[in-house]
């Protein structure tokens, strides 16, 4: 079984920043993506950033553009997300997921949530105004 732990979570004003990180329990090169979700109370789970393995391409969703980056480092079998210039619309809980690369192709890295069958348990993120 795949395990997933995200940490980096926590409370910020709006404007400020924070970075979440998802260590995963095998070699990373066994997915084709590595992806963030956030889940706000009442709303659908969406997809924020993805990355795949080797780092080369990043995916990000239209509404953090400019202000969320991802990373990954194989080495530590981490993906990250560096979020800036937070806003109060941001406070969800976030998710780190990943997908399996035997026996699959690639759809892309922002696709539903349904398509991952991995998942951390989240770490909540509360932006203020």
């Amino acid at each position: 079984q795949v395990q997933l732990v995200e940490s980096g979570g926590g409370s910020v004003q709006a404007g400020g920043s924070l970075n979440l990180s998802c260590v995963v329990s095998r070699n990373i090169h066994n997915s084709f993506c590595l992806t963030w979700f956030r889940q706000a109370p009442g709303k659908e789970r969406e997809a924020v950033a993805g990355i795949n393995p080797g780092g080369v391409n990043r995916y990000l969703h239209d509404s953090v553009k400019g202000r969320f980056t991802i990373s990954v480092d194989s080495y530590k079998r981490s993906v990250y997300l560096h979020m800036n210039s937070l806003k109060p619309e941001d406070t969800a809980m976030y998710y780190c997921a990943t997908d399996q690369r035997q026996g699959g192709r690639f759809t892309g890295c922002l696709k539903g949530a349904n398509e991952f069958p991995y998942w951390g348990q989240g770490t909540q993120v509360s932006v203020s105004s």
